[in-house]
């Protein structure tokens, strides 16, 4: 049985175009084509890309998985052993992270030159819980350390600034949904871009593999999932699929 390459970008969760590049760089190449030239991917092909994608997501660089991957002394089972010690060994760190970075950008909660009548006057109810949450959990990582050193040269000014950055893009992301803008087309790609750097601007350095690790936590988390949610159907979702789309272009460039 064989798949187009849209297919295949279906079933995977990824885009045409990073297929495409896989293929010109020899990392990912179809078994076959049509009479026309359009490629076509069989079973083994998709086992490859299951492989590429695991490796990706652990953060190995493209030219590191084909090395792994081309090992003929390694068999699919010992692939996965590895992948498996490799997550293992992570996922408490990648949580971490994530949840640090996404409660900053998401609660807008580390203004400490604002008084509490301030926060209430910008962020509104629910602050505080974010907060002393993200706190107690995350006060001891290097992003909470990072954007608590940027917080503190903020002023209040600064603050509804981030805040009105941080709607106008909910803004864009639900009036794309609503549009039906497809979530790995270049207008939702600069939109996963844009949220990026307003990271970058006013809280982290954060890089691809780090958004990735939010887009996450917009489906896993239902509070998070909520805060897309409330704005339009169907937002964490897209969102998601954006950032990742995103990432994969990013990285291949």
């Amino acid at each position: 049985m064989s798949y187009s390459v849209g297919k295949v970008a279906d079933l995977a969760g990824t885009t045409v175009r990073t297929l495409h590049h896989y293929d010109e760089i020899k990392l990912l190449s179809p078994s076959g084509r049509t009479p026309s030239g359009y490629r076509r991917y069989d079973d083994a092909d998709l086992d490859r890309l299951q492989q590429i994608l695991f490796y990706r997501e652990l953060g190995f660089s493209l030219e590191e998985i084909a090395s792994v991957l081309d090992d003929r002394d390694t068999s699919p089972s010992e692939h996965l052993r590895r992948q498996h010690a490799l997550l293992t060994g992570r996922i408490a760190r990648l949580q971490e992270m994530a949840a640090a970075v996404e409660h900053a950008l998401e609660a807008q909660k580390m203004g400490i030159k604002l008084t509490p009548e301030e926060k209430f006057e910008i962020f509104g109810e629910g602050y505080q819980e974010y907060e002393d949450e993200a706190e107690q959990r995350w006060g001891g990582s290097d992003a909470w350390k990072q954007s608590q050193q940027k917080a503190a040269r903020l002023s209040k000014a600064d603050w509804v600034r981030i805040k009105a950055e941080g709607d106008e893009i909910m803004r864009r992301i639900a009036e794309s949904v609503r549009a039906g803008i497809p979530a790995d087309s270049e207008q939702a790609m600069d939109i996963a871009e844009e949220h990026r750097q307003h990271i970058i601007r006013n809280f982290y350095d954060c890089t691809y593999a780090m958004q990735r690790g939010l887009a996450v936590m917009y489906l896993a988390d239902p509070r998070f999932q909520e805060t897309y949610e409330k704005e339009v159907t169907g937002g964490a979702a897209w969102f998601h699929d954006a950032v990742i789309a995103n990432a994969d272009r990013g990285e291949a460039a």
